[in-house]
């Protein structure tokens, strides 16, 4: 089996993996400066605080301290070992890695994520290939056909169909390599009395992707009458590369669209996601035979940078019957995990994206979406219709439910809106639903917990250090850290001038103790940093570690070697004229008569420090930009 990956293997694919390439297939990224920040993954946030410095190669988060590098990343969003999140990016960025002799321990195929991967690429192909020419396949070309898409569109789709012999796809992928477990293991196929059988037999396919486009499994649609499985939709089972709860059908498609307008359309099916499109709704995704839940959430709010001071739209479309009605009474209940305005388009009909299309054209679909509404108006003609208005107490009933909806609205200017709708609505006075409203703002609420990763201090480091490292006096140190750390092959040059004491806090101190036994590079490395932070013992350093290279620098970046210089040259500049504080001092406690000796030691020391005050103080007035 193989053994430990070569550290310069390690380093290599670090190098070649950009940490905000790999950190946007799960976040949005918008740049800020020298940095790219967006909403954090680890923690439910609300204002974007997950900050990727790529030239270093690092992350950090401020809300919940989750940091580290493009591993560990992978590792913590995935949930990988070490050796997988690099052997995932070995595959992903085509870097064939070593391993060393000497672990004698049974081990997994590190090629296992790649192996599946392309068994589900081969599938795809062989199933749309299928889908054109496969005489079986009638049926479902007819189906294509009489839901209004023309080939073009299957093809864009990638739509396939399963043959219904039931080991055509098997034989296949076995002539080309696959083994019995890779298709087993994938959800390609499964076992039976007599040997391996596909998965999908005779069944009308859209194949499901993940954000990077790689196909991770498949949505079947039965087709014929003696199928006998009779569920209508069957999809992929949980595979390592598949997970429901957290995939959104067209989402690889949808992505940029909902990025860039900040709208997502939440639809029901396969065939209504390809209708939005086609109709040019870019923003149209569907859960894969689940419930949108809080991971989907999750997954959208990361893309459309959900927080405070961006007001974007998550549009659900429900069918106008009792079952669509439930549907979006429990969305509302989830509502919480958006901060983004939440609406609902019904079609008054009852139908569905793909039926409105077919009935009406692709502009009737775009116009179910323009006419939206918002999702707390549908919840409250649904509450409001289970009371007898012509009654004074029901109204009373009414009012005091309804007015609950006021503290779910994100948009606060929205809210006495809201109040005057129930009012008219239920037919009594504007006061009295803004009494009833704010009796229950004033009702009191239970306190909210804050979720957190991060751990309680480990390190040897006292956290009364860390905190009072952040104290104003502290400033200079905090910005020749962040210099150092973020542009290290810039403070080469410069580093030699430094000495422990021109670092006068604990922590900074020890960590340049780390940093000054640490090989300087020549240029940009995206190892040096993580190196160093594996060099550091203190869980609470690592942790300062982390702020100093993600933070930018206060001076700005408009000429980076100048703001490295400049720091570093105000920190000397403090040390001097603290050493020249403190000589001064002695010297007035000094007798030049019965003390000539150090006194004059001291008095020539004085001039020393003063000429060198002066060099910096010159040196920092010539430094460009500044």
């Amino acid at each position: 089996m193989a053994g430990r990956i070569k550290d310069e293997d390690i380093q290599l694919v670090r190098e070649r993996a950009r940490i905000d390439e790999v950190i946007e297939q799960y976040v949005t990224l918008r740049n800020a400066g020298g940095n790219r920040i967006g909403l954090c993954p680890f923690h439910d946030e609300k204002s974007p605080s997950f900050n990727v410095r790529p030239v270093q190669g690092f992350y950090r988060c401020f809300g919940c301290d989750a940091s580290g590098d493009v591993y560990k990343f992978l590792m913590e969003i995935e949930g990988l070992t070490f050796v997988e999140a690099v052997e995932r990016l070995a595959a992903k960025y085509g870097i064939t890695l070593r391993y060393e002799d000497g672990d004698s321990g049974p081990r997994r195929d590190p090629q296992q994520r790649n192996r599946l991967l392309e068994a589900h690429r081969e599938a795809g192909a062989f199933y749309a290939a299928a889908l054109q020419s496969s005489a079986d396949a009638e049926v479902g070309r007819q189906f294509v056909k009489d839901r209004g898409f023309d080939q073009a569109a299957a093809e864009t789709f990638g739509m396939g169909f399963a043959p219904r012999g039931g080991e055509a796809l098997v034989s296949h992928l076995k002539a080309k390599g696959f083994t019995d477990d890779e298709l087993t293991i994938g959800g390609l196929a499964a076992r039976g009395s007599r040997g391996l059988y596909d998965r999908f037999r005779g069944r009308l396919l859209w194949p499901i992707r993940e954000m990077t486009g790689e196909i991770i499994g498949f949505g079947a649609r039965r087709m014929f009458d003696d199928d006998r499985v009779e569920a209508k939709y069957l999809n992929t089972s949980e595979t390592p590369i598949y997970k429901k709860s957290q995939v959104l059908y067209g989402l690889d498609m949808a992505r940029k669209a909902i990025s860039s307008s900040s709208q997502a359309v939440i639809v029901e099916g396969y065939t209504d996601v390809m209708a939005c499109h086609q109709a040019g709704v870019m923003t149209a995704v569907a859960t894969c035979g689940t419930a949108f839940g809080e991971d989907h959430a999750r997954v959208m709010r990361r893309l459309m940078l959900d927080h405070d001071a961006f007001h974007g739209e998550v549009i659900f479309t429900f069918d106008g019957d009792e079952a669509g009605q439930r549907a979006a009474l429990k969305t509302f209940s989830g509502d919480q995990q958006f901060v983004a305005q939440t609406y609902v388009a019904v079609e008054p009909r009852g139908m569905d994206p793909c039926d409105l299309r077919l009935a009406d054209g692709d502009a009737a679909v775009r116009e179910l979406v323009a006419s939206r509404i918002p999702l707390y108006r549908f919840v409250l003609d649904n509450m409001l219709s289970r009371y007898d208005l012509d009654r004074g107490d029901q109204r009373v009933d009414a009012v005091r439910e309804a007015v609950t909806l006021a503290s779910s609205i994100r948009d606060k200017s929205k809210v006495d809106e809201l109040l005057r709708e129930i009012s008219g609505r239920v037919g009594v006075d504007i006061e009295q639903v803004r009494a009833e409203h704010r009796k229950r703002a004033a009702a009191p609420k239970a306190t909210p917990t804050t979720s957190t990763r991060a751990a309680a201090p480990t390190g040897d480091v006292p956290t009364i250090q860390v905190s009072s490292f952040g104290a104003p006096q502290f400033f200079d140190e905090r910005e020749a850290l962040k210099a150092i750390v973020q542009h290290p092959h810039l403070a080469k040059s410069l580093i030699d001038d430094l000495d422990e004491n021109d670092f006068t806090h604990p922590i900074s101190q020890e960590l340049w103790g780390f940093i000054k036994a640490m090989p300087w590079p020549d240029g940009p490395d995206a190892n040096w940093l993580p190196k160093l932070s594996d060099s550091v013992a203190s869980d609470e350093l690592k942790r300062v570690l982390a702020v100093a290279a993600v933070e930018p620098m206060r001076a700005g970046e408009r000429n980076t070697a100048a703001v490295v210089e400049s720091v570093i040259v105000r920190l000397q500049l403090l040390t001097t004229a603290r050493r020249i504080n403190e000589v001064k001092s002695k010297l007035q406690r000094t007798n030049p008569i019965d003390e000539a000796e150090p006194y004059n030691r001291m008095f020539g020391e004085l001039i020393a420090l003063e000429q060198q005050h002066r060099s910096l103080r010159d040196r920092s007035i010539g430094i460009p930009t500044l």
